[in-house]
C-alpha cells in the first residue's frame, strides 16, 4: 500500500523548499492566509514550481468566502487560471457554494472547464455546505474532481470528527458522491491521526502545524518531518 499523503500549504518558494525537505508529498499553493488562502501572483507560483520537484495543487480563489462574485469574478477565475495554465499549473483547489450552501454548479463548470483535464480539489467549502450529502450528489461526475479538503465541520476536525469517520466509511464503501479520496485539514492535530488513519483515511493537509513560529514564519522541514514520520508509522 502506498504511504499516506501529506499535503502541507506553501506562500513562497521558501516554504515549499522547506516542505519538500521535511517529506511533503504535494503542496497547496496559495496566497493571503488571512482570507483562508486566495490565488497566488504569477510570479509567486513559477517561483515555487522552480524550487521543488513534488505536485502543487494551486488555490482558484480571489475572495475571502465562498461566492464567485457573479459572471465578474468568474471571469477574472478563468482568466487566472487560464495564466497559471499556460505556466505549468496542472492541479487546482476550488471550490463555491451558492446562496442556498449548496455547490454553485454553473460556476464550477465553468471554472473547471477553464482547467479541463487537470485534476481537483473541492476545497473546505464543503464544511459550510447546507448539506454535506447532497453537495457530493452534486459533484458526482464533475470531470477531474478527486479530493474533498474537508475538517468535517466549520469548527475544525475535533468537531468534526465523527463526520469524517463516517465518511471514510462511505468512501470505503463506494456509495455514491463518495469516490473521491477524503483529504484532512483544518484544525488537524497529531493526535488525530491514528484514528483517522484506522478509519481509512490516507490524506492529511497541513498549514499552521508546518510553522510551529506561527504563520508569519516559513515552514519549518523539523515540523513537516514529525508529520511524516507520524503518519508513515500510524
Amino acid at each position: 500500500m502506498s504511504r499516506p499523503i501529506l499535503e502541507v500549504i506553501a506562500l513562497s518558494a521558501e516554504d515549499a523548499a522547506a516542505a519538500e525537505a521535511g517529506g511533503a508529498d504535494r503542496l497547496e499553493v496559495v496566497a493571503d492566509m488571512a482570507a483562508d488562502g486566495l490565488t497566488p501572483a504569477l510570479e509567486n507560483f513559477t517561483a515555487i514550481r522552480a524550487a521543488v520537484a513534488i505536485p502543487l495543487r494551486v488555490m482558484l480563489r480571489l475572495a475571502d468566502g465562498f461566492r464567485t462574485g457573479g459572471a465578474a469574478g468568474v471571469a477574472a477565475l478563468c482568466e487566472r487560471a487560464r495564466a497559471l495554465r499556460a505556466e505549468g499549473a496542472d492541479e487546482f483547489v476550488l471550490g463555491f457554494l451558492d446562496d442556498s450552501g449548496q455547490a454553485d454548479l454553473p460556476s464550477l463548470e465553468t471554472v473547471t472547464d477553464t482547467v479541463a483535464g487537470c485534476p481537483w480539489t473541492f476545497h473546505r467549502a464543503i464544511d459550510r455546505a447546507a448539506d454535506r450529502d447532497a453537495l457530493r450528489k452534486q459533484l458526482a461526475e464533475a470531470p477531474g474532481l478527486d479530493t474533498y479538503l474537508t475538517a468535517g465541520s466549520p469548527d475544525g476536525v475535533t468537531d468534526g470528527y465523527d463526520v469524517l469517520l463516517a465518511e471514510a466509511a462511505r468512501t470505503a464503501a463506494g456509495d455514491p458522491g463518495y469516490g473521491p479520496r477524503l483529504m484532512v485539514g483544518g484544525g488537524l492535530a497529531l493526535s488525530h491521526v491514528p484514528g483517522l488513519s484506522r478509519a481509512g483515511i490516507t490524506a492529511f493537509h497541513i498549514g499552521g502545524a508546518a510553522r510551529p513560529q506561527g504563520w508569519d514564519a516559513p515552514v519549518d522541514p523539523a515540523a513537516v518531518r514529525a508529520w511524516r514520520e507520524a503518519l508513515d508509522g500510524a
